[in-house]
């Protein structure tokens, strides 16, 4: 009888659809954390007054990948995607978007630690990245 319910079980199981993971490059959470990342790695390594935190951003990085993991991406999709030289160049121009959006200009640092200044008030994702000299 066990052996009954259990295959009628595994039957029922399998018949159900298996719903198919959105591709990285549209998965909402990870991208907006990765662009913010990139966002806060141009605010330092532009403006002479605010640092990153390095650390911190290394095991927010492990947190993102665990995530994925989760959700049920494989690492060599997760590899893939963070390889991907599109996925890099949409993520590095929205982020750089932003920053053109927010006041930036590229030969005016202060513009950049304006705005790493106003994240780190505002304890965004970006600013969480972020910390003054």
């Amino acid at each position: 009888m066990k052996t009954l319910f259990a295959s009628a079980l595994t039957a029922a199981i399998l018949a159900q659809p298996v719903l198919a993971l959105e591709p990285l490059a549209q998965e909402k959470y990870i991208n907006d954390r990765l662009i913010a990342a990139r966002i806060a790695d141009r605010v330092r390594r532009t403006c002479p007054s605010i640092d990153g935190r390095i650390l911190y951003a290394y095991g927010e990085a492990r947190k993102l990948k665990s995530y994925a993991r989760k959700k049920g991406y494989s690492a060599n999709e997760i590899d893939a995607f963070l390889d991907s030289k599109p996925d890099k160049k949409r993520i590095y121009a929205i982020a750089e978007d932003y920053l053109s959006r927010n006041g930036a200009t590229q030969d005016d640092p202060e513009s950049y630690c304006r705005i790493g200044r106003a994240e780190i008030e505002k304890n965004t994702i970006i600013g969480s990245l972020l910390v003054a000299k």
